[in-house]
């Protein structure tokens, strides 16, 4: 059974490639990549980031050969990520004022990332409280920000990055987009009897690192450390089949005074 889907989802990655949805695809994809961010939060409730993000080199080559493969008498690409288009899906997300990525090479983009409310940066309509994907709460001086992830919400936040998503990352069958009560373990095997050894060990090593410099001394932190002279810099290591198949849901939050 779980063969049978596997080749379904296969079919669809490539019928969704065929459509000249690269561009999209590499969105989607950049969560098969090793990612860095870093952000700043202010008091008032809006944000920044800086986001780079960079395929892995198997990763890479699978959208190179879906593309030739689809498109056999097109020229080659040579770039696989386009920081233009996905600073555009991102730049229409809610709570984006403006996303300005560009490419540094074929396979990385990076760029700048405004936001004008952090409350309402990917808000999922009617969801309130434990359902929410992100939390801020300003109280004086000091404040909580609270970001969590689980295979209810994570399709959701995926749909609002892009109509596609959830059709995109249901072709890699990863939980976050699918739903299914899969084990890391079993995950990794699937994906592996479908792309191959290299895709699933270059998902099972990549990471997403992010800092975040909030706007006073960190009091508490869960799911990250305290680092820089004023206290104010939470930094957080997170792997990247954790964020795909959300096994247990993740939990990021910092409180400061």
């Amino acid at each position: 059974m779980k063969t049978m889907k596997a080749m379904k989802n296969m079919k669809i990655l490539k019928t969704l490639a065929s459509c000249g949805g690269i561009a999209a695809l590499a969105l989607l994809l950049t969560v098969s990549c090793s990612a860095r961010v870093n952000g700043t939060l202010h008091q008032e409730g809006s944000g920044s980031i800086f986001l780079r993000a960079a395929l892995e080199p198997r990763m890479a080559a699978l959208i190179r050969s879906l593309s030739r493969l689809n498109n056999p008498s097109a020229p080659p690409k040579e770039t696989i990520l386009d920081g233009r288009a996905i600073g555009a899906s991102i730049s229409a997300a809610p709570g984006v004022t403006s996303a300005s990525l560009g490419n540094t090479n074929p396979v990385t983009i990076e760029g700048p990332i405004e936001i004008g409310r952090m409350d309402s940066f990917l808000a999922l309509p009617g969801n309130q409280g434990a359902s929410r994907f992100i939390t801020y709460q300003k109280a004086g001086s000091g404040g909580r920000f609270t970001l969590r992830l689980n295979r209810d919400i994570s399709p959701k936040v995926m749909a609002l990055l892009s109509p596609d998503a959830a059709d995109y990352l249901s072709a890699l069958m990863a939980p976050a987009a699918t739903g299914e009560a899969l084990s890391k373990t079993e995950y990794l095997s699937l994906v592996r009897s479908v792309y191959g050894r290299d895709i699933a060990e270059e998902i099972a090593g990549a990471r997403v690192r992010a800092t975040v410099d909030f706007p006073g001394p960190i009091s508490a932190i869960r799911g990250g450390t305290v680092s820089g002279a004023s206290k104010n810099r939470a930094e957080f290591d997170i792997p990247l089949l954790d964020l795909l198949v959300l096994e247990t849901e993740l939990e990021y939050e910092a409180l400061w005074n």
